[in-house]
């Protein structure tokens, strides 16, 4: 299987450890982390600005990963990110991240599902219906993850 290069979406403040922990996997190629610095940066100089540089990352991206956690459904760049890719015709999915620990506070709770927020406009259907989540195994999210990640970018790919 190819090492597939994915855009990684989810909620910074409260969840950039665990998202850490899965670009660490090195099992698929991700985007490069940008620190908070940058990000106030790049929001400081406004809203096209923001949306300039998610266009310019979702570039050559073969899928977008949506990696769910307590609060990333109600992120606003988040939610950006997950329209801009679906409407240009991009592989996404979802992986939650709660059972991940993080050093500073362990477990979370699960997020709700970000797509259910956007409804298809020619049949009425959540986009929940076309994009999977994977909840992975509470007791070993880490492995389970590492494991199976690259399975499922490949099924994403597929079917969309």
């Amino acid at each position: 299987m190819p090492k597939r290069k994915v855009f990684y979406s989810f909620h910074y403040k409260n969840d950039v450890f665990r998202v850490q922990q899965i670009r660490n996997m090195g099992v698929i190629e991700g985007n490069s982390p940008v620190t908070p610095n940058q990000w106030e940066t790049i929001k400081q100089t406004g809203k096209k600005a923001v949306e300039k540089w998610i266009s310019e990352n979702l570039k050559n991206k073969s899928c977008v990963v949506v990696l769910i956690g307590s609060e990333t459904s109600k992120r606003e760049w988040v939610l950006h990110e997950i329209e801009q890719a679906w409407n240009s015709g991009k592989p996404v999915l979802g992986i939650y991240i709660h059972n991940l620990k993080c050093p500073i506070s362990g477990k979370s709770t699960k997020g709700s599902n970000p797509f259910d927020l956007f409804t298809m406009k020619d049949s009425n259907d959540k986009l929940s219906k076309y994009v999977k989540c994977y909840n992975p195994k509470t007791y070993d999210a880490y492995n389970d993850i590492k494991t199976n990640i690259d399975s499922w970018i490949e099924e994403a790919i597929k079917s969309r």
